[in-house]
């Protein structure tokens, strides 16, 4: 029998241990290294951003038509649909309280002209007396001045001297007081005029409100919504109790659809800039548009939760068939941003790293080059969907895309090998 150790027998027991050794050091160096997801950057002709945002549609013009009186409503004239003209009677509150207002104040405008014609003849009738006072006053001073002739060459008596006197001071008190009750005769009349003003004032605001017991139209459109019944109650608004909405009239001419954006978004739009608006109404179509208003303040957080803020955003629809309707909920799509020639990489691809003290952090890619992982600073520009405009590397640069876990920890010129 041969020996176990034969040449044969120790060449095949070194080419197993070399091997075994071989893949033991594989292994270690794969054990070593992480498994990470590689894409690469991509080369794009053109690069658009956009964003997205969901709404309704609404009118360009339309108007919520409410009431100036409160009282039943007695006849609608319209039905939900229907179109109407500016000026057109659409509905009739009961008239009969505004209708007994306006003869009440016609009746008082009547009473307070007649008082004002009195306080007229008293004028003229104070202006008479006033007269007759002065022509007495002259009369008594013609007389005074005789008897201070006579009393001066001794003809008349001292006593018919002074009783001269006294009835020229009566006299002239007299004109006193004639033009005194002239005066008060004169603030009656005006303070009667003012009266009658204020009846007139009155009376113009009692028929107003019977005109306003017919609503009209305020614009041409059609009925969009209608709120009341004929028979129902309505009521204006008081303070922070709003009034009764009747209806309202939209003009479908132009159409807009009314979006929120969220607050991260809205300052990369301008107005002008191309969207393109979707309804879940009309499946399989899109209908151009433009931006034309941007809201300059956030909307009003509904409920009590922290929630982040948005704005209200308005797209012009250009050419929207007449058979939409407000109400309908859209999605907008709004082209925000445009590049070409431009390189790309996923977003997630794009990480920080630490500078040297002092400075702020990079923003940059992990090339994958010889099995390891550079970081290579670029410059983010537009953001585009799932991936963003780099400056720093070329087109189809091999870079690591995941796992994100991975990327938050991988260090530069760590050893990586692509994932299976």
């Amino acid at each position: 029998m041969r020996s176990f150790f034969s040449t044969r027998n120790v060449v095949v027991l070194l080419f197993l241990v070399v091997t075994i050794g071989a893949i033991g050091i594989f292994r270690a160096r794969a054990t070593d290294s992480e498994a990470v997801e590689v894409g690469a950057t991509t080369a794009r002709d053109v690069f658009r951003s956009y964003v997205t945002a969901s709404g309704e549609i609404v009118a360009t013009r339309f108007a919520d038509v409410g009431s100036s009186v409160m009282g039943r409503v007695v006849e609608l004239s319209v039905r939900e649909g229907e179109q109407v003209r500016a000026g057109q009677t659409l509905a009739r509150i009961d008239p009969v309280q505004a209708r007994s207002d306006t003869d009440a104040a016609a009746a008082q405008i009547s009473a307070l002209e007649a008082e004002q014609s009195g306080a007229q003849n008293q004028i003229a009738v104070a202006t008479a007396e006033r007269e007759a006072a002065e022509a007495r006053a002259l009369e008594a001073s013609q007389a005074l001045d005789r008897a201070n002739e006579l009393f001066a060459a001794q003809l008349l008596p001292a006593a018919e001297r002074d009783a001269a006197i006294t009835a020229a001071g009566a006299a002239r008190a007299q004109v006193r007081a004639a033009q005194a009750a002239v005066a008060r005769a004169e603030q009656a009349l005006a303070a009667a005029g003012r009266r009658v003003a204020q009846a007139r004032a009155q009376a113009t605001g009692a028929r107003d409100l019977l005109d306003k017991t017919n609503i009209t139209a305020p614009m041409d459109g059609i009925v969009s919504r209608l709120q009341v019944r004929q028979g129902e109650m309505v009521v204006i608004g008081i303070q922070n109790q709003p009034g009764t909405t009747l209806m309202t009239i939209s003009d479908l001419s132009s159409i807009n659809a009314e979006v929120k954006v969220a607050e991260a978004d809205v300052l990369r739009l301008e107005v002008g800039q191309p969207a393109s608006v979707t309804l879940d109404a009309v499946p399989d179509t899109a209908f151009p548009g433009q931006v034309v208003e941007i809201g300059a303040s956030a909307l009003p957080i509904q409920g009590t939760g922290a929630a982040a803020r948005e704005f209200r955003v308005v797209v012009r629809l250009d050419a929207a068939p007449p058979s939409l309707r407000p109400g309908l909920t859209c999605d907008a799509e709004i082209l925000a941003q445009q590049r070409t020639d431009v390189v790309t990489a996923p977003l997630q691809a794009v990480v920080l790293r630490p500078r040297t003290a002092g400075e702020p952090d990079a923003a940059g890619v992990f090339v994958v080059r010889d099995g390891r992982a550079i970081f290579t600073p670029v410059t983010a520009g537009v953001i585009g969907g799932l991936e963003i405009e780099v400056t720093g590397v070329d087109a189809n640069t091999p870079i690591v895309v995941g796992p994100f876990q991975t990327l938050r920890t991988l260090v530069d010129g760590a050893a990586v090998r692509a994932a299976q």
